[in-house]
């Protein structure tokens, strides 16, 4: 990937549509102007002043977006299909190989900050410090380090942890915290004892971290909804819609005085994506599919998925529009990692989906990815959209991305932080 920024000369992206992220009419023939690593400015022709020797860069023809936000990544997984033969062959791997892999793969796909959940601690702080520091080409990344749970597989100690009682509980969140995570990622809620979760909530809440949990089951929602979880993620309660006592739990605490918002990130790709793969596996075999992964890796992966298993995606477009009309807040993940699903095209699936498989406007799916996924995040104030004062992190595709999305598999410009990426 190239990475070049003019020193001391504005930079700027000049005749494409521009899509500001928060929803608004895109603008046609637009002009965005960075100067260092933020935004100077945005707007149509004869509204926006190019600075004297600024490089410009012709979106003609484009669509010029805000850098994309995936909410749910899995760093540790490149979408091989056996999980058991990968966590022996390449867990060791992880933090010096695989995950700056992913990070590379997402960002050339236009993906400028992302959401990991679970990986080992000490790998998933390193990491995004690496990234911070410009030592790995990536999105900026929020780490939950360890999932917490009662239940956790065998073999998964590194990246899951189970919770004993209230006092573990508090214990853990304490020394996650301390290593510096952004938030915490809890599944098995249906398990929890009311005082273990009241332990991970005040002990959060006092440490500043936000607090999401894996969907599994409806009791995880009803549960988590009451104990004023900041978000959940996934929709993994079985076929057809979203259970009554389901909704009526997101849309009673949403009219609570006082309550804190529900971010809420579908990710349903991943089996629609496994679903596609076993009709046609070409993709497979896209050279930007398996870009910036080592020739044997790339073949073991492809060979891991010679025989998918069928799955039941029944009921997932339901499901994001029940949420969607619950008003919870949105957000874009993809499960990049999955088996088949590889982190160079999950994001850009999980919006074509949205879009062409249920019937969400574009420019809907667009601001979940972008500014509703950074105020998530709580930087919504500093990223998420293409708007005076952000940082500059800016992407172009060829086309018209809201008539078809499925051109965000092949990103021609990324800019991160005001550097050219691509």
């Amino acid at each position: 990937m190239l990475a070049t920024i003019l020193a001391g000369a504005a930079l700027v992206l000049a005749g494409g549509t521009v899509v500001d992220g928060y929803g608004n009419d895109p603008i046609p023939d637009g002009i965005v102007v960075i100067e260092g690593d933020r935004i100077l400015a945005i707007g149509g022709v004869g509204q926006v002043v190019i600075p004297d020797g600024a490089q410009i860069i012709s979106t003609e023809g484009m669509t010029v977006l805000p850098g994309l936000w995936d909410m749910q990544v899995d760093l540790m997984r490149l979408g091989h299909g056996d999980a058991t033969r990968w966590n022996e062959t390449y867990g060791p791997l992880a933090e010096r190989v695989v995950m700056p892999i992913a990070a590379r793969q997402l960002l050339a796909a236009g993906v400028t900050s992302a959401r990991d959940v679970a990986a080992p601690l000490e790998a998933a702080v390193r990491v995004r410090g690496r990234v911070r520091e410009r030592i790995i080409d990536g999105p900026d990344l929020y780490v939950s380090g360890p999932a917490l749970r009662k239940l956790a597989p065998a073999g998964t100690g590194d990246w899951q942890w189970e919770v004993a009682d209230a006092a573990d509980a508090r214990a853990k969140v304490q020394r996650l915290a301390t290593a510096g995570v952004d938030y915490l990622l809890l599944a098995d809620i249906e398990l929890w004892t009311a005082e273990e979760l009241e332990a991970v909530i005040s002990e959060a809440r006092i440490r500043g971290l936000l607090v999401h949990a894996v969907a599994e089951r409806p009791a995880d929602i009803m549960r988590g909804a009451a104990a004023q979880f900041d978000g959940f993620l996934g929709t993994g309660m079985g076929a057809g819609p979203l259970p009554a006592e389901v909704t009526q739990a997101v849309t009673g605490r949403l009219t609570q005085p006082g309550a804190r918002p529900v971010a809420w990130t579908p990710a349903i790709s991943a089996l629609l994506n496994l679903e596609s793969l076993r009709l046609n596996d070409e993709p497979l075999d896209n050279p930007r599919t398996l870009e910036l992964l080592p020739e044997l890796v790339a073949a073991d992966i492809k060979g891991s998925l010679a025989s998918l298993p069928s799955v039941d995606s029944t009921g997932l477009c339901d499901r994001l529009r029940q949420l969607d009309e619950a008003q919870v807040l949105l957000l874009l993940g993809s499960g990049a990692g999955a088996p088949g699903h590889l982190h160079s095209r999950a994001t850009w699936q999980e919006i074509d989906f949205w879009v062409s498989r249920c019937g969400l406007p574009a420019l809907r799916a667009i601001r979940a990815a972008t500014h509703d996924a950074a105020t998530a995040m709580g930087v919504g104030h500093q990223s998420g959209a293409l708007s005076p004062g952000k940082i500059a992190d800016v992407i172009a595709v060829r086309g018209d991305v809201l008539r078809t999305p499925a051109l965000l598999q092949s990103v021609d410009v990324v800019i991160k932080r005001g550097r050219r990426i691509r």
